[in-house]
Order: C-alpha cells, then structure tokens, then sequence
C-alpha cells in the first residue's frame, strides 16, 4: 500500500502562485533541486492537475532541459520514471508516455489506487490537493517553503476546512528554503 503525499512550493505566507499566476519567484538552488529529485523518485505514481501536468510535462517533450546539466537530466529521468494520472475536464490528450486522464476526481479510485501500489504517490496543484485532502485521502503533506512573501494569489493548502498535522522531519537549506514533512492526522 502507499501514501498519498502532497508536495508543493509555498510562499513564507503560503502561496503557490502570485497573484498573476506567476510561479518565477522561486529561488531554488542545486540543493533544493537535487532534494526535489530525489521526493519524485520515491514516488511510482504522480497524480495531477491539468495546468501542473502541462507545466511538468516539459520534462519528457524538451530533451533540451535535460541536456543543461546533470542535475536537470536526473530531475527528468525521475519524472519520466512515474506513472502520471491527470485530472482534466479540458485536456484531449496526453503529451507524455504513461500518462492516463480522468475526467473527474473520484475518491474511490484513489483509494484504490493507494492500496494496490507499491509505491507511494504525490498530489500536485493546489485544487487537485484540496479535493484529496478534504476526502481524507492525503496521508503526508510536504511543503518547501521558500523565503519570500507575495501577499496574495493561490493558497497551497485549501481553505474553508480544518486539519490537524504532527511534524514528522524539517530540513534547512543553504539558501533559506525549508522542507516540513507532516502527518495529516485527519
């Protein structure tokens, strides 16, 4: 069986995007990539949103990414590995290899999906997150937290419902981003 586990990049005030939808204020770093490298090969199975599957997707339609740096070639292998399962009304096809779409969320699919694994599997995109945290299907939230505050745009953790979490791990990176691993304990 795996976890579900919800990984995302927020603000200091807990947004994912600005309030343009603007995602180019992250100040990553070698370190904070290699990190996020290695939380995509732990995991068999990526679930997604459709604007968070045609933004990673560039990781398997544009060799040229992974031809800057190893650290980039490494960061596409492992996204290429997983299995990736798209939740769009929109979408007409996938751009990338062991890609399926649904065309609505369904909890007990999900739940099945966890059971059968053997692995674990990440949520991506904020509304997507949100419909499996409040069907209490997100085992771990994992939130990289990076130092800026953008005052307004799109919340990484939903609104309008409450949740307890217990701290299972932090790391502190060299350029101020923090890793916090919680438990949701429902």
């Amino acid at each position: 069986m795996g976890k579900l586990i919800y990984v995302t990049n927020v603000s200091l005030d807990g947004y994912i995007e600005d309030e343009r939808g603007a995602i180019d204020w992250f100040p990553i770093g070698d370190e904070v990539f290699a990190f996020h490298t290695d939380l995509l090969r732990s995991a068999g199975t990526f679930l997604y949103g459709r604007r968070l599957y045609e933004a990673m997707a560039v990781w398997e339609t544009d060799a040229a990414l992974a031809a800057r740096s190893d650290l980039m070639a490494d960061f596409a292998s492992a996204w290429q590995a997983a299995s990736k399962v798209v939740y769009s009304t929109t979408l007409a096809a996938a751009s990338t290899a062991g890609t399926r779409i649904e065309r609505r969320f369904d909890p007990a699919a999900v739940r099945e999906l966890k059971a059968t694994a053997d692995s674990d599997l990440t949520v991506g995109g904020a509304n997507l997150a949100a419909q499996a945290l409040k069907a209490g299907l997100v085992d771990e939230c994992r939130l990289v937290i990076l130092p800026v505050v953008l005052g307004g745009g799109k919340p990484g953790l939903p609104t309008g419902m409450r949740a307890e979490f217990e701290l299972l791990d932090e790391r502190r990176f060299q350029n101020g981003v923090v890793h916090l691993r919680y438990r949701v304990d429902g």
